[in-house]
């Protein structure tokens, strides 16, 4: 039996996901977190096999949870879970320590085979995201994407940033000193080019690293 932790901040995907894999044979959803910080005190409860998770949430959000998740129980896999298909996620998320990764969008069939494959230790993409990926590789890397010059740290403190999240907020919340976030906070905004956080929130709608739809 798979033990499953949903994790997401709107009540209706989770809702749906769960009503897709209760009637799975071999699956069972052991528990539901709306937050990245909920999601690693719900796996070090629960202790599930595989973590469905949500990548663009309030706080820490996914990506900063996968690793804490990972840390605390290295046994646990995770599946990262997002609207978007083409966003400079995928290698952020391995380096947390994800081995799937799947969009919203993706058919039960392959969500099945995701859980399967990841759960046994097999990384598994989605087709859609391989597609882009691919792409993404023959043209040099999606030049156009100026995020796959920032590091997990700095990815993680900009997607905190577009949520309207004050500086010692952030430090709180990824355990680090305000110095090194205000410090990773340059570095982010030299390396892309902005000035505010709006022009931030701005360039990462533009992008298609956030969406303002869920």
């Amino acid at each position: 039996m798979i033990k499953v932790l949903l994790v997401d901040d709107h009540e209706l995907v989770r809702t749906g996901f769960r009503h897709i894999l209760q009637g799975s044979d071999g699956i069972e959803v052991v528990g539901e977190a709306e937050c990245g910080e909920d999601a690693v005190l719900k796996a070090k409860q629960e202790k599930p096999d595989l973590v469905l998770m949500d990548v663009n949430m309030p706080g820490i959000g996914g990506i900063e949870a996968t690793r804490r998740i990972r840390r605390q129980n290295p046994s646990t896999q995770v599946i990262a879970v997002t609207v978007l298909s083409d966003a400079p996620f995928p290698e952020q998320l391995h380096e947390a320590g994800a081995l799937g990764y799947l969009t919203k969008g993706c058919p039960a069939d392959e969500l099945f085979q995701a859980i399967k494959m990841v759960a046994s230790g097999r990384p598994f993409v989605s087709s859609e995201v391989s597609q882009k990926l691919t792409l993404a590789m023959l043209t040099g890397n999606n030049p156009d994407s100026p995020f796959n010059r920032l590091s997990q740290w700095e990815m993680q403190v900009l997607m905190m940033i577009t949520q309207g999240q004050k500086t010692q907020f952030i430090s709180d919340s990824l355990c680090l000193s305000p110095k090194t976030v205000s410090t990773y906070r340059h570095r982010l905004f030299e390396k892309l080019g902005v000035e505010t956080d709006v022009e931030l929130t701005l360039l990462a709608i533009r992008h298609g690293l956030i969406t303002t739809e869920k």
